[in-house]
């Protein structure tokens, strides 16, 4: 669905760069990329990203084209005193810019698959669906998420949580060497032998260590799945979710679901048969057979009569079809909690709160976790939780503060079983809310965020790399 973007007209200008037009000259001279100021043609589509209600405002943009002008333009900041924030595609942007440099990587886009190796290497600015194109034919897969326009290195560097999780883990724990720019405008290549507690640090924790210019990851051997979507409307959506979460305790690891909760609004732009109705849609990856998948899949089909029913077997590069996300554009926000478990009366608590009475429209997804995932190394938060919630909504003319009040209602119903949070599942302005200290700490358990921030002052001692979620606001240094 497209929905309107608001934050085009009421943003306000960027700040006022920091640096004589002489220093800006030279900047040019020694980038292949594009370098673009306020004003300058290409400036709004550059820092324009998937997120459209939130946008960065930065004094310069560096659209990189290699890892040289990364290192460029990082010494350049460092050299004026600016922050720095990086954007590939923009889906999980949480903390704008306001002023500073930005680093554009989209340019960046170079796949190399080592079928033998059964690896890849990917530049910073590639998306899974170019991964997914280049491993498939081998009969290999990467460990994308739902949607193949992600970026592959920030979901990546947030853990990763996607259709192969519960089978082989978080795409994090696949991550065979990155590629990283410094705060001080050194190229590493950073591995698990070169540098163990970095290593590990950037997997889970990475966004705030400097910028990724490239990485290298394991591919997993899957070239098919079982899998599509069960769609239950009306009256069924209880039975469903009650079944869901008996069912989801009962699965093997080979096979990862989540259940969306859809009320979508009755307007002319939609399919006639999704208009005014309430969904629930649970998504299946089933990695065995399809007898087998027909075999475990049959409880849910028990529950009684489907919206639709599209379970199927298909080539993993068709893996995109089974969330169906969204491919355009558009503003939203959003926030997450992870849960040690959950009861059906929270959940159908929680469909109530965002269903067809609800103030404004919102997308719930809950995702289930487990087998692979509470396994595997690096910095990854709360990896023993059960569930992931997931809240967005549309900002389509709804106020942001009733948006996450309505949140805040719907994770209420959820608080006896809250971990913490997802990283790459914070959506919005984060960072400029008034809880974002509180945001990034509920990333890690305590001990673990400490861990990290002392890195982190150790590795970037003046927060140059501050743009992501409460890293702007957070008084001690933070990696969230």
């Amino acid at each position: 669905m497209q929905l309107h973007d608001l934050a085009q007209t009421t943003a306000p200008q960027p700040a006022v760069p920091a640096f004589a037009p002489a220093a800006l000259t030279a900047l040019v001279r020694q980038v292949a990329g594009p370098v673009l100021v306020p004003g300058d043609d290409g400036y709004d589509d550059e820092r324009s990203g998937f997120q459209t209600a939130y946008r960065h405002r930065p004094s310069v943009i560096v659209g990189a084209r290699n890892a040289d002008d990364v290192v460029a333009a990082v010494r350049f900041a460092g050299t004026h005193g600016l922050p720095v924030a990086v954007q590939a595609t923009g889906h999980g942007l949480s903390a704008a810019t306001e002023g500073g440099l930005l680093i554009s990587t989209r340019r960046m886009s170079g796949v190399r698959v080592d079928a033998a190796a059964r690896t890849a290497r990917v530049e910073a600015g590639v998306v899974w669906g170019q991964v997914i194109e280049a491993a498939t034919p081998h009969g290999l897969a990467p460990l994308n998420g739902s949607s193949p326009g992600v970026g592959v290195v920030s979901y990546t560097l947030g853990g990763g949580v996607g259709v192969l999780a519960r089978t082989y883990g978080f795409a994090a724990d696949q991550v065979r060497a990155i590629d990283l720019v410094t705060a001080d405008a050194r190229q590493l290549r950073v591995t698990a032998d070169s540098d163990p507690e970095l290593f590990g640090a950037l997997l889970g924790g990475g966004h705030g260590f400097g910028v990724v210019t490239a990485m290298e990851f394991a591919l997993v051997p899957v070239a098919r799945l079982y899998g599509g979507q069960l769609v239950f409307g009306g009256e069924g959506i209880d039975d469903a979710l009650a079944a869901y979460l008996r069912w989801a305790e009962t699965v093997p690891d080979e096979l990862t679901s989540s259940v969306a909760l859809i009320a979508y609004p009755d307007v002319p732009q939609l399919p006639h048969a999704l208009r005014g109705r309430h969904l629930a849609q649970i998504r299946i990856a089933y990695t065995g057979s399809a007898e087998d998948g027909e075999r475990l899949v049959a409880p849910l089909r028990a529950v009684g009569p489907r919206v639709s029913d599209e379970l199927r077997e298909m080539p993993y590069a068709e893996s995109g079809t089974i969330h169906r996300d969204p491919s355009d554009p558009h503003a939203y926000d959003g926030d997450n909690a992870l849960l040690s478990g959950l009861d059906a009366a929270a959940l159908r608590r929680v469909a109530a709160l965002t269903g067809p009475a609800a103030p404004t429209m919102c997308v719930v997804q809950l995702n289930h976790l487990g087998g692979a995932l509470a396994g595997g190394r690096g910095a990854v938060g709360h990896r023993n939780a059960r569930y992931a919630l997931r809240l967005l909504s549309p900002l389509d003319g709804t106020d942001p503060t009733a948006v996450r009040a309505l949140h805040a209602d719907a994770f209420a119903a959820v608080e006896p079983w809250r971990l913490g949070r997802s990283v790459n599942f914070l959506f919005g302005g984060h960072g400029e809310r008034p809880d974002a200290a509180e945001v990034a700490r509920s990333v890690h358990d305590p001990e673990e965020h400490r861990r990290l921030a002392r890195l982190k002052a150790a590795h970037d001692p003046e927060n140059m790399f501050r743009y992501h979620p409460a890293g702007a606001t957070d008084r001690e240094p933070t990696v969230a």
